[in-house]
């Protein structure tokens, strides 16, 4: 499975594409979209856009995870990151991916253990489970992050979903981690 993990941001937008393979987890590519501060807000929000649907359809992910959007002190940046998340959705949306949705904390939690660790300790952390030369840039890294948290938790995920599709009054029970009645 291909995952396309996204941090949103109005100036940067990191992605990241990992593989998963058998219980490996392969590094595929990385990188920052930026939006000049200096131009109007739709034009950076089209470039966001745009350059998401670029990397979908240049690397071919199966699934996407997106960082949610935590609420910070100031109304106008969180309203403001917003607007970078939502356009980063709808690009992941139109180009037919499902997207996954993390907080901070879970993706944190996923990769390093503390989900209030340093973006430091991601950054070494994403370089070590990926096998990097060197640490990720800190926005590669969180969107490598997002990726890998959902790579974790992604078997939690089809065993929900999997339980939700479950015949009424039937015993079901667990074998070789799949649910079977």
């Amino acid at each position: 499975m291909r995952i396309l993990g996204v941090d949103p941001g109005l100036r940067r937008t990191g992605f990241g594409v990992i593989e998963i393979e058998g219980a490996r987890l392969l590094y595929v590519t990385s990188g920052t979209i930026t939006a000049p501060a200096d131009q109007p807000l739709a034009q950076r929000l089209g470039i966001i856009f745009d350059n998401l649907r670029e990397v979908v359809a240049s690397t071919r992910p199966e699934i996407s995870a997106l960082e949610k959007v935590f609420v910070n002190v100031n109304p106008s940046s969180t309203l403001l990151l917003g607007h970078a998340r939502g356009a980063a959705m709808c690009a992941l949306a139109g180009s037919q991916l499902h997207v996954y949705e993390y907080t901070a904390l879970q993706i944190k939690k996923a990769v390093v253990g503390n989900g209030h660790a340093a973006k430091e300790q991601v950054q070494k952390m994403v370089q070590h489970l990926l096998s990097l030369d060197r640490p990720p840039t800190a926005d590669s890294a969180d969107a490598l992050a997002c990726a890998i948290c959902h790579a974790h938790m992604s078997p939690l995920a089809q065993r929900l979903q999997q339980a939700s599709n479950l015949a009424p009054g039937t015993n079901y029970r667990m074998r070789g981690g799949r649910l079977v009645g």
